[in-house]
């Protein structure tokens, strides 16, 4: 999709953004949607290293909007992809060569790890604690793949 001649931009990222503000309205009715959770930190991962600020902005976006919708703490999301980006994710590239099981393993450390912070948020600032369901384990596995086919 093209603007005009003169401005040549792709406006892909805001339609990709539209259909994910459809699609995680969908996942709150039919479960068996995944919430696209790890395939937001690979693109805001994958945003931050080449330094695109429109398309991290885009992403970041498509998580406060995640946020919204699951009723977690405003930027908590984009908090813990800046935390595991910076700190987490270089350790596991020190001891794990295999591009898959570091693919696995970051799925799982999204799911995972944003629970246990979000766990944590919950004490340090006196919420309710965040409920977590074997639908995870689901959602771990279907993302893994949308993972590994970018």
């Amino acid at each position: 999709m093209q603007r005009s001649i003169s401005n040549q931009k792709n406006l892909d990222p805001f339609f990709y953004a539209l259909i994910f503000i459809v699609y995680i309205g969908l996942g709150s009715i039919y479960l068996f949607l995944p919430p696209l959770l790890a395939v937001l930190y690979a693109l805001f991962s994958k945003f931050l290293t080449e330094d695109n600020v429109l398309y991290l902005g885009i992403v970041s976006f498509c998580l406060v909007i995640f946020e919204a919708e699951k009723g977690y703490l405003l930027f908590s999301s984009i908090i813990y992809f800046l935390l595991i980006y910076r700190f987490l994710i270089p350790k596991l590239k020190q001891v794990i060569s295999c591009k898959s099981c570091m693919r696995f393993l970051t799925v799982i450390s999204v799911y995972v790890g944003y629970y246990l912070f979000c766990l944590l948020l919950s004490h340090v600032f006196l919420f309710s604690p965040p409920e977590i369901d074997y639908y995870v384990i689901y959602y771990i596995v279907i993302e893994f793949l949308l993972v590994h086919l970018l």
